[in-house]
């Protein structure tokens, strides 16, 4: 599935965030995949993801405009590996 910047996602809730000094570490206890969330910038940002109408939403009221490519590409990963869903 594309990330569609205009539809809500959200954090599945089978997935655990630890806090780590990098950023977090994801586990998702379904698929059992461990993915590296390397700024704490992006930690917040997926787990505020829910509580927005849509992705382009929650981008636009937590990342500068300059990084919002970026963000966007690693949201899009995100949903790849299962991290995130569609709302």
């Amino acid at each position: 599935m594309a990330l569609d910047l205009d539809r809500r996602y959200e954090l599945d809730p089978q997935v655990a965030i630890r806090p780590e000094a990098f950023g977090a570490l994801a586990y998702h206890y379904g698929n059992r995949r461990l993915t590296f969330l390397k700024a704490r910038s992006l930690v917040e940002l997926v787990r505020e993801l829910g509580g927005h109408g849509s992705a382009r939403e929650a981008l636009e009221r937590r990342v500068p405009p300059e990084q919002r490519r970026a963000y966007a590409d690693a949201l899009a990963t995100l949903l790849d590996s299962g991290l995130i869903r569609a709302a």
